[in-house]
């Protein structure tokens, strides 16, 4: 019945729009927490403080979805207090790690799936599964900003490289630790649940990221360690904003971007490794 409701109330609040070619701007905060314990690997209070603070401009981020009824372009922002060393810039993925700082569009009425990305100085366009993300409706609301938000969640396959950082840290703690085979034996899960909160009183089927499909713009989604928010919402805005396709960079799949990414993410692995080695000494 509850279902019905909100199907209804999306049907009218979608006749209101509908008499225009309206438009839409979103902001969202991204934050995602990290284990900073890098496999046990023993660290002064002051050389924790020190990684927490370069690792924030990879840890928190600040996104723009620009949208019309069918389409979207989702886009990190560049940081003007991005620590050194992290290039300058927010959207580099923690500068780091090279990675980062693209562009993701999705049209919903074709089911396209577009990401342009950088990463390590090479550019890649990288098509994704289109297929609509099977959500499982609830009943539960609760109000974010002005907006009534109805629950749903998702079971999602967890993609390996979806934490570069994580998995990296994973690595050179290992390599400090003699239990390697203890770590290997960790079966780490395949999927999580993602927690979404729409409003059918913006009847768009987009939301930050990878996340869609729903009968109303998603307003928040808690995924793992990772929690994004829309912070503030723009409808109709005076400067309106031409949605494209990307096209730049070479045309992958993300089953083949992956693979680049985890070839790179284990050569620098295996050389922090070695450089783990050297300082091991003096730790006592």
């Amino acid at each position: 019945m509850r279902n019905i409701l909100i199907l209804l109330f999306s049907i009218s609040t979608i006749t209101a729009y509908s008499q225009s070619n309206f438009q839409g701007k979103a902001v969202y905060m991204s934050k995602t927490s990290m284990d900073m314990n890098f496999g046990g690997r023993q660290m002064t209070a002051d050389q924790k403080k020190r990684i927490a603070d370069r690792m924030k401009g990879f840890l928190e981020k600040k996104y723009t979805l620009n949208f019309n009824q069918i389409e979207s372009t989702y886009k990190e922002e560049a940081s003007l207090s991005a620590p050194s060393g992290q290039g300058g810039r927010g959207g580099r993925g923690g500068g780091f790690f090279g990675s980062g700082g693209g562009l993701k569009y999705k049209n919903t009425k074709d089911a396209i799936v577009l990401e342009e990305t950088e990463f390590f100085g090479k550019q890649f366009l990288i098509s994704e599964n289109s297929t609509k993300p099977e959500w499982k409706l609830g009943g539960e609301t609760k109000k974010i900003g002005n907006y009534i938000c109805y629950k749903a969640t998702l079971v999602k396959e967890i993609d390996p490289m979806s934490n570069i950082a994580s998995a990296f840290s994973r690595g050179r703690g290992n390599s400090d630790n003699n239990n390697n085979d203890t770590e290997k034996k960790v079966e780490e899960p395949k999927t999580m649940i993602v927690t979404a909160w729409y409003s059918p009183q913006i009847p768009v089927s987009q939301g930050p990221g990878e996340y869609w499909g729903l009968p109303g713009l998603i307003l928040e989604v808690n995924a793992g360690t990772t929690t994004v928010l829309c912070t503030e919402i723009t409808m109709n805005p005076k400067e309106k904003v031409t949605i494209k396709k990307p096209k730049k960079g070479k045309k992958v799949t993300r089953e083949e971007y992956n693979k680049i990414v985890k070839k790179k993410t284990d050569e620098m692995r295996e050389q922090f490794r070695g450089r783990g080695g050297n300082r091991s000494g003096g730790r006592g």
